[in-house]
């Protein structure tokens, strides 16, 4: 099972310190909200790229976990592809901790095997977690944001409330049962639709907003297209 290690400045208990994280597992969740009408109104988005709907909703996708990083760079083939801000679940000497990632996608891969248009493109994450005990007693007032650049304009492209997404014990639960989480495992936790919908930027940055102690974790990363020749 191919791996990696991140550096990630680690907030526990009142503390940050930097931290060496392995990641050997890299699980996508897909269609994780909680309210039914906005869970299909992303499903609907989706089809109108030809992407089909899901088996199960939630769905989770497995990935290679050497496609996280923590890059500001990130090269994709041709100009189909788009990013997806997402809370990120991580379990490291056995604590759960929450990031924000973006499940960056190749969208005309994803309209014949979304399976495999996960597996396209690197998977940007933030270098900052926060422990989820902290977190837990307001969890659903997190917030996600992500702003794309494009044609030179930079747009808020996504945000929601944690409230509309599955809480993440019941979201872990629903794969793994009560064995929680593996160890060195990333688990993307869904996102939102898209305002104006999905399309391709030159620039993606994204956040995972805590009103209630006052911090945000942000990354931001330029994507750049590769040539296909045939």
């Amino acid at each position: 099972m191919s791996g990696t290690a991140i550096d990630f400045l680690v907030h526990a208990d009142g503390t940050a310190a930097r931290q060496q994280v392995m990641l050997n597992r890299l699980v996508i969740a897909g269609w994780t909200g909680r309210d039914p009408v906005a869970r299909d109104k992303h499903i609907a988005e989706l089809e109108e790229l030809g992407i089909p709907r899901p088996a199960t909703t939630p769905i989770y996708y497995e990935v290679a976990a050497s496609r996280l990083t923590t890059s500001d760079t990130i090269e994709v083939s041709g100009g189909e592809s788009s990013g997806e801000v997402e809370f990120v679940l991580v379990q490291s000497g056995g604590k759960l901790f929450v990031g924000v990632g973006s499940d960056h996608t190749d969208r005309k891969v994803e309209t014949y095997n979304i399976t495999v248009s996960k597996q396209m493109c690197d998977k940007p994450v933030a270098p900052e977690l926060w422990l989820v005990d902290d977190v837990a007693a307001h969890w659903d007032k997190l917030m996600l944001r992500a702003y794309a650049t494009i044609n030179g304009e930079r747009v808020l492209y996504q945000e929601g409330a944690l409230s509309g997404m599955l809480a993440p014990f019941d979201l872990i639960a629903r794969r793994y049962g009560e064995a929680g989480l593996p160890e060195g495992t990333a688990m993307f936790g869904g996102t939102f639709a898209a305002k104006g919908g999905i399309r391709p930027a030159d620039r993606f940055e994204f956040e995972l907003a805590d009103p209630v102690l006052n911090r945000v974790i942000r990354h931001g990363y330029q994507v750049a297209q590769l040539g296909i020749a045939g």
